[in-house]
């Protein structure tokens, strides 16, 4: 199996080219806003460690969010062009799965900032099934869910929670969930609520 994975979901910058015995990371901390201007970059160079071009990769991976609207689309649509160029399928991968797949076997409350104290939060059990639905919390509603889970996130969020390695586990989730790969045209954004634009237009 040899592929190629992205996260653009938030500050962060994290790509992962397999190429079927190694992983060849690229992670960059803090490129909110950049994403567009450094992630071709980052997939070449990828690539080029992993003696792989586009066209080896079995399939191409994206996270879908939740995190930031603008970063979201940029790795979707990176990802559906670079499907469309090589005819591969797509497997789409959520901001909480990176966080929960980096986490031991225990139960998780992944957390995703989403600004002004709020936070999305998906529960996950041992095994990795969500057992608490994707959803927007203020920070005192989220706080009580600590007693059923330990709280995780890979970036800095408005609770105390342990902070996972975000290539880790996008690199787990991908392994976990490759035989979901489908057709690019079906991968799209997981928003929980609206962006800000759209309720600054309310």
């Amino acid at each position: 199996m040899k592929f190629l994975a992205i996260d653009t979901s938030g500050k962060a910058l994290t790509v992962i080219a397999y190429n079927g015995t190694r992983a060849e990371t690229a992670f960059r901390t803090d490129c909110a806003l950049r994403h567009s201007e450094l992630l071709t970059d980052e997939i070449d160079g990828a690539l080029s460690r992993a003696g792989m071009t586009a066209g080896d990769c079995d399939f191409f991976a994206a996270v879908v969010g939740p995190g930031s609207f603008t970063g979201i689309r940029i790795g979707i649509a990176t990802v559906k062009g670079l499907c469309t160029a090589t005819g591969k399928p797509a497997l789409a991968i959520t901001s909480f799965d990176v966080i929960a797949y980096a986490e031991k076997s225990e139960p998780v409350l992944a957390l995703v900032d989403a600004g002004h104290g709020f936070l999305y939060t998906c529960g996950y059990d041992g095994e990795k099934r969500v057992t608490d639905s994707p959803r927007y919390r203020s920070r005192e509603d989220a706080e009580p869910l600590g007693v059923s889970y330990r709280f995780a996130s890979a970036e800095s969020v408005p609770v105390e929670c342990e902070r996972t390695d975000a290539a880790e586990g996008l690199l787990r989730a991908v392994f976990a969930k490759a035989e979901q790969r489908g057709e690019a045209e079906n991968l799209t954004a997981l928003y929980i609520r609206k962006s800000s634009a759209e309720e600054n237009r309310k």
